[in-house]
């Protein structure tokens, strides 16, 4: 007895539905935003930190973006006090990412 024959003794009054399910998929577009975000480095107990500040749009889209820099650079961090914090020295490729999507960016410290 299989998984179908399963459901059919469960459920006998159910009938299968053989159309496809439409999903819409919208396109988050992130504010961009007039002034440079700041991109500074700090070593914070003896490691090096990446911070990036001076977003103006929603917080939301602030955490979508810090997801999308940490799985691009496959390294750790967490969006605290309106910053993200990056673990690493990565100012560059930060940088290059969100020119990338459009956003100014300025370059803070060493």
């Amino acid at each position: 007895m299989d998984l179908q024959d399963q459901l059919k003794n469960l459920f006998p009054d159910h009938i299968e539905s053989t159309e496809p399910e439409e999903v819409q998929q919208e396109d988050h577009v992130l504010y961009v935003q007039k002034e440079p975000m700041i991109c500074k480095f700090e070593k914070r107990k003896g490691k090096a930190t990446t911070i990036i500040e001076g977003y103006e749009g929603s917080d939301e889209d602030f955490k979508i973006l810090a997801k999308e820099i940490k799985t691009k650079l496959s390294v750790g961090g967490t969006f605290k006090d309106d910053s993200i914090i990056i673990q690493g020295d990565y100012r560059d490729k930060i940088m290059a990412i969100l020119k990338e999507k459009g956003f100014k960016t300025k370059r803070v410290g060493g």
